[in-house]
């Protein structure tokens, strides 16, 4: 996961880190297989995109990741690295509540390679709400962590 997110750096990727890779850059540890990206869905952003991902992976379907199908009715695509253990989730929206420019994140430095990553807060806001069990729970330790309400 962090060569794909010091790739993404090079290559000028719009980005946001969410879910449990972001709980994990705030200090907040959770397993997780998978790597949730909120990205911009501009057709240059996701060229640098594919091209990010080129550079690691010799794989042809990362061509099949396009900008129209991001700003389409379902933006979201699962991209699975051939021979890895992880794969990335890609998305431009999250509903109707939360897309690329509405997630407030910052910048956080993991292992040399800085990262854009949701804030705590904008976390809290994405899983205090859902119904899934593990998203409750990381609402309840990023309150507990943050001195969050809600």
């Amino acid at each position: 996961m962090l060569q794909v997110l010091r790739s993404l750096g090079e290559h000028g990727v719009d980005y946001k880190v969410i879910g449990g890779a972001a709980l994990a850059l705030h200090g907040l540890a959770r397993a997780t297989e998978d790597l949730d990206l909120l990205v911009d869905p501009t057709d240059t952003n996701i060229a640098r995109l594919r091209e990010a991902l080129r550079t690691l992976f010799d794989d042809p379907n990362v061509d099949e990741i396009v900008a129209s199908e991001m700003r389409g009715e379902y933006p979201a695509i699962q991209y699975i690295p051939p021979g890895r253990p992880f794969h990335l989730d890609l998305l431009a929206k999250l509903g109707d509540a939360f897309d690329y420019p509405a997630i407030e994140a910052e910048f956080k430095t993991f292992e040399g390679v800085r990262v854009c990553v949701a804030t705590p807060r904008m976390l809290h806001q994405m899983k205090r709400s859902t119904v899934r069990p593990k998203d409750r729970v990381d609402a309840t330790r990023l309150a507990e962590a943050f001195g969050l309400e809600g």
